[in-house]
């Protein structure tokens, strides 16, 4: 769609462009808004939770519980996902299932997953790190400059 924005449409290609968006159904935005906004609020939750569990029940403080209330969503993710669930859940709530680290580790479950027919280097591990790579990549880079900038500003200060 962006591409025929730059170019001029013929009065026929026109014609059908209105045919066609005359006979698209209209989009639920307030359901679709309201269902992301409760399961994603509802995997915070549950993360919340899980943190809360790692606080009182395992003495650890709030910020040492971070990392395995982490891990924690992510293998619940990847179970969900290999068993069909997740993505059920996900075609009902939209954008909902795309918190961050839930979402992360279901596009690389899902990958692995899809290729492994392929083999575990060439599809399993080809796959996931195709999709994976950039996300790590870019992460890296971007603490890598907050970090230098973190830096300048403490030796200025």
């Amino acid at each position: 769609m962006a591409n025929q924005k730059l170019k001029k449409l013929t009065p026929t290609q026109q014609r059908y462009q209105d045919v066609a968006k005359s006979h698209e159904p209209p989009r639920p935005l307030l359901r679709n808004f309201t269902r992301a906004f409760l399961v994603g609020g509802f995997i915070c939750l549950i993360g919340q939770g899980i943190h809360d569990i790692f606080m009182r029940f395992f003495n650890f403080s709030e910020k040492t519980a971070n990392n395995p209330t982490v891990a924690v969503l992510i293998i619940l993710s990847v179970l969900l996902t290999g068993l069909g669930l997740y993505d059920r859940i996900a075609q009902w709530a939209g954008a909902g299932t795309a918190v961050p680290v839930t979402g992360f580790a279901n596009s690389i479950a899902s990958a692995a997953i899809e290729h492994r027919s392929e083999g575990f280097v060439l599809g399993v591990g080809g796959k996931m790190f195709k999709l994976a790579g950039p996300v790590i990549v870019y992460g890296v880079v971007a603490a890598f400059i907050i970090g230098m900038i973190k830096t300048l500003v403490k030796m200025g200060g």
